[in-house]
């Protein structure tokens, strides 16, 4: 299906979700691909990945953009052309992207309890916090996601999930929390949105005014 959801949370910031459920054959209509873009289509072995890919491009073209205004730096980083930011996502049937005038990263998972094994990778500064919430795998999908959205905004090699980033404690019926970088010398804090879009949680930043 097309565009599933359009959020402007904040003035010149946009998200857009599309749940792919078309053909990679459908989703290969109506786009002009960069080379570039059609020399990583070739090397996708998983039709879900090359399906994703194409849904993206047809994002773009719903956001004002072409495949052509899109590409990458040295850390796989994505740039457009002009002075917008753009991060990009997708987790199985979901994709999603979000272009600002500020730097901003974007994430969705699909909540899953294999996320309970692993929260002791990326858990440091919110274990109290995880500790006192029942419903653990959709908050430690939140705080996930948080960190990967801020991991993909500030693009540097050495972020540390488990170091590096931590999420303040949220209710998760209000949808939004704060985000903080400590790295280096660097120090940075985001207002973090979140909410559920059918099994996934969608998770995006934006710097702090």
């Amino acid at each position: 299906m097309p565009v599933i959801k359009t959020l402007t949370n904040r003035s010149n910031t946009r998200v857009y979700v599309w749940q792919v459920t078309e053909s990679e054959a459908w989703l290969r209509s109506g786009i002009d691909l960069s080379e570039n873009s059609i020399n990583r289509l070739v090397t996708m072995s998983s039709e879900m990945h090359r399906r994703g890919f194409l849904s993206i491009r047809h994002l773009l073209i719903h956001a004002g953009y072409t495949d052509n205004d899109l590409y990458y730096d040295e850390l796989g980083k994505p740039h457009l052309d002009g002075e917008s930011y753009i991060s990009i996502t997708h987790s199985y049937e979901l994709t999603a992207i979000i272009i600002s005038d500020a730097t901003t990263g974007i994430d969705v998972e699909k909540r899953r309890d294999k996320i309970l094994r692993i929260a002791k990778k990326f858990v440091n500064y919110e274990t109290d916090f995880i500790n006192s919430q029942t419903n653990k795998v959709s908050a430690l999908t939140v705080i996930w996601g948080s960190k990967e959205s801020m991991y993909k905004c500030l693009g540097q090699k050495g972020l540390g999930f488990f170091d590096h980033c931590k999420v303040e404690p949220f209710d998760l019926a209000e949808n939004k929390t704060t985000s903080r970088i400590d790295f280096n010398e660097i120090q940075l804090s985001y207002d973090t949105y979140f909410e559920e879009v059918l099994e996934y949680t969608l998770v995006y930043i934006l710097p702090q005014s």
